[in-house]
């Protein structure tokens, strides 16, 4: 009966979902990537990407559920149109703090998938050769998802894109990054 009941415990803990990932506690993360923003802006069709990137920091509370908190850059849309044999430069910029949950399913040991979403508190500015047409500012939602690839028990990478609405628009966002456990 002893050798039963430790065959079964063994099983049971082999079948369970071990994740060198920590579980619990503070953490932080960084990353950078690319933001696409296509914008009917003045009558100009603003369609170009930029350089983004995002600090946080944040709870884990388990796994499977954390909360996050940072600063978002979307960067500098800048494109020129020519009208008429007049240039016009158009310059759009946003960035904000952001407030959210995520949720992550640990796959193996090493490898999880994870979901995010929150608000995000942003403010922007809209210029047309160089003057200020516009300075937006705004609550809105922000979701996404990726992947996270534990390589010590402290560090992971990471892979996601997100999608955040700004006002009438919205922007994509594909980053890498890291996550430091403490």
């Amino acid at each position: 009966m002893k050798i039963q009941s430790i065959l079964i415990a063994a099983s049971l803990a082999a079948l369970t979902p071990v994740t060198t990932i920590a579980d619990t506690g503070l953490f932080v993360s960084a990353s950078i990537g690319s933001a696409e923003l296509s914008e009917d802006f003045d009558g100009f069709d603003v369609d170009t990407d930029s350089t983004a990137y995002r600090i946080a920091v944040g709870w884990r509370f388990n796994d499977y559920l954390a909360v996050e908190g940072g600063y978002h850059n979307f960067g500098r849309f800048d494109q020129s149109f020519d009208i008429d044999g007049t240039l016009v430069d158009v310059s759009l910029k946003a960035d904000g703090f952001m407030l959210g949950g995520v949720a992550s399913l640990p796959l193996n040991d090493k490898f999880s998938l994870f979901a995010r979403a929150g608000a995000f508190f942003w403010d922007g500015d809209a210029d047309i050769n160089s003057v200020s047409a516009a300075t937006p500012e705004d609550t809105n939602l922000y979701l996404g998802g990726g992947a996270r690839l534990a390589l010590t028990e402290r560090w992971s990478l990471t892979a996601d894109g997100s999608r955040y609405a700004l006002e009438d628009t919205s922007s994509t966002v594909l980053s890498f990054g890291f996550d430091f456990s403490f």
